[in-house]
């Protein structure tokens, strides 16, 4: 008997079930039908995050993930211990959660399968609601189409291409990007690199392709527009999911 389709994030929800929805480029974890963590190979982790960034030593992670992995209580371990504050937790957490999501939810990805009972070694931060997953896993979709409609950049070596007239001015952030374009690491690869959320770092690169920094791999048969999208402009971007991240902050607090 063949097995029937992968259940999908909010039919999950709306039975209130708890596992690991397994998808072709991720894994999202849920507690009572709200989605408390998500990983993806493509995305920089929690750790990746918190020590290359400079807030946690190594030694302080692997710490916490020693003691504590096995009971389910790593960040709760973060916070008691006070290596960091319950907030700082929950926005780092929030914006690995949203990260890893857009990977595992999102174009190309797919779910293959739920796992019930499982649960991440992380344990409980903050959980938010399906529908506020796959309404944000969405935006970004759109987002990055309406910056440079060619999603190959994605997942391909980031390629600097030689200059062929004058480029508009680029943002602090988009110059350590350009610093690692080395034709060998991909948009992931930079942004575990970096430190930082590997969506930014997408919408970066697309930016980047679209005021003629790297390259655009595309099929033979696939034309450039005539003119940018929209092009980089001499500012730094605020991050992607702030303001969201922003609301569910305040919605937490009252």
């Amino acid at each position: 008997m063949r097995p029937g389709p992968a259940p999908r994030l909010t039919d999950l929800a709306a039975e209130r079930a708890s596992g690991a929805l397994l998808c072709d480029a991720g894994t999202v974890y849920l507690a009572d039908g709200q989605v408390v963590h998500a990983e993806s190979p493509l995305s920089p982790g929690l750790d990746v995050l918190l020590t290359t960034g400079g807030r946690l030593t190594a030694d302080s992670w692997r710490e916490a993930v020693d003691h504590t992995a096995t009971a389910g209580r790593v960040g709760r371990f973060l916070v008691d211990s006070g290596r960091l504050t319950g907030a700082e937790l929950e926005i780092c957490h929030l914006g690995a959660l949203f990260d890893a999501a857009w990977f595992a939810l999102g174009p190309g990805s797919g779910p293959r399968g739920f796992q019930r009972g499982a649960a991440h070694w992380l344990g409980p931060v903050r959980p938010v609601g399906a529908v506020a997953v796959e309404r944000e896993v969405r935006r970004r979709g759109k987002l990055l189409d309406s910056v440079w409609p060619y999603p190959r950049v994605d997942t391909e070596p980031v390629v600097l291409r030689r200059p062929d007239g004058h480029l508009p001015p680029v943002t602090r952030r988009q110059r350590a990007v350009l610093a690692l374009a080395d034709g060998m690491r991909t948009p992931a690869g930079i942004a575990r690199a970096l430190g930082r959320p590997a969506f930014h770092t997408l919408l970066d690169v697309r930016r980047l392709a679209a005021a003629g920094y790297v390259e655009t791999p595309r099929s033979p048969r696939t034309p450039l527009p005539s003119a940018p999208v929209t092009g980089p402009a001499a500012v730094d971007f605020a991050e992607p999911e702030a303001p969201l991240l922003r609301r569910l902050r305040d919605a937490w607090r009252h």
